[in-house]
């Protein structure tokens, strides 16, 4: 399949928790945005929850009709060097309007999504693509992404949801992690990965690079074995 190339790029503590207000108070943060830059990932990916806390405006798209899309579709609005994909499985984000966006937005949902809510995106000059019947098929939302985008290389910046998604379909070439110096400990705050089932094994990964920063941060890359 023809896909781009995937990193999942993430800061954590030192016990792997990446809730976002303990993760700007560590040391490293600064290092976070260099080690991403290094990474050249001009298109990046979050989930909906992410989005909608750093994104997104604020409110909730309030469709008026129930009818749905049903079908593969996709709309490109604006052409770009890099873009910031949206994973919004049902199309409940609002967006401004994306005619002189840096970095456009492609919004990938489901075939679940309302015609309404795809609508409102082209008013609004946001991309999107919708795939998959009753829940986003990430294989094939990569492959419009490399072919219909000119999409090479996508940086996974989201919570673990959307991680695990990725890792889980097999989409994930890389994992960088930059481990602030601190530690979290609270009971219950998100991981980099999480959700999957306790009787599922290890995957293994194969250790790329390892960088370290006289703050006491570090800088771990691993290659995802086939």
């Amino acid at each position: 399949m023809k896909k781009p190339n995937i990193i999942c790029h993430m800061m954590t503590s030192i016990d792997g928790r990446i809730d976002c207000e303990m993760v700007g108070q560590l040391t490293g943060v600064k290092e976070y945005y260099t080690t991403l830059e290094e990474l050249n990932l001009p298109t990046t990916l979050s989930g909906r929850v992410t989005a909608q806390l750093e994104l997104a405006m604020p409110g909730i798209f309030q469709a008026g009709k129930s009818e749905k899309f049903g079908k593969e579709g996709i709309s490109r609005k604006v052409e770009a060097d890099g873009y910031e994909v949206i994973v919004d499985t049902k199309g409940m984000l609002l967006w401004k309007d994306d005619t002189e966006a840096e970095k456009p937005h492609v919004i990938i949902t489901s075939e679940q999504v309302s015609t309404e809510y795809l609508e409102y995106l082209d008013t609004r000059n946001v991309s999107w693509i919708a795939c998959g019947r009753e829940k986003i098929d990430l294989v094939r939302a990569m492959e419009i992404l490399a072919e219909e985008f000119g999409v090479e290389r996508l940086g996974i910046v989201g919570g673990p949801a959307i991680n695990s998604a990725f890792l889980d379909a097999g989409l994930l070439d890389e994992i960088s992690i930059l481990i602030g110096s601190g530690i979290d400990g609270r009971q219950g705050m998100p991981a980099v990965f999480d959700g999957f089932p306790k009787d599922k094994s290890p995957i293994p990964v194969k250790l790329k690079k390892v960088k370290t920063y006289e703050n006491g941060a570090v800088w771990l890359r691993y290659l995802v074995a086939e």
